[in-house]
C-alpha cells in the first residue's frame, strides 16, 4: 500500500503558506485546518518546527496577540518573500499535478 502521509509531507509547507495567506493564523488553528482537509496525521509537534524555520528564513513573520480564552497566541503572516514562495509553489503544484494526472490516464 502506498504511504499517503509521505506524499502529504512533501506539500505541507505550501499548504501552510496558503492557510496563512488570507489572514494571520496561530499554530493550533493551522493544525486544525490541515486536519480538516485531509492531513489527519499532522500534529503541532510537526508544524511548530516548520513555522520556526519559515520565520527564520523570513518567509513568514509573527506577532503575539491577546486571547479571550487564555494566554496570548502567536499569529503568523506571510512576508513578501512568503507570497512569492506561495506563488511559486502553486505554479509548481499545478504543473506536477497536471503531469501526474495525464500519466495516470494512460491506457484509459
Amino acid at each position: 500500500m502506498y504511504d499517503k502521509s509521505q506524499m502529504m509531507r512533501g506539500t505541507l509547507e505550501g499548504c501552510i503558506l496558503k492557510i496563512i495567506s488570507s489572514e494571520p493564523t496561530y499554530g493550533y488553528e493551522i493544525v486544525m485546518t490541515l486536519q480538516k482537509f485531509g492531513f489527519e496525521d499532522v500534529k503541532e509537534g510537526t508544524i511548530y518546527p516548520l513555522l520556526m524555520r519559515l520565520e527564520k528564513k523570513e518567509i513568514i513573520w509573527s506577532e503575539f496577540r491577546s486571547s479571550p480564552l487564555g494566554p496570548s497566541r502567536k499569529y503568523y503572516s506571510l512576508t513578501e518573500a512568503g507570497r512569492n514562495l506561495l506563488y511559486d509553489f502553486t505554479q509548481c503544484w499545478l504543473s506536477v499535478s497536471d503531469t501526474v494526472n495525464t500519466i495516470l490516464k494512460l491506457g484509459e
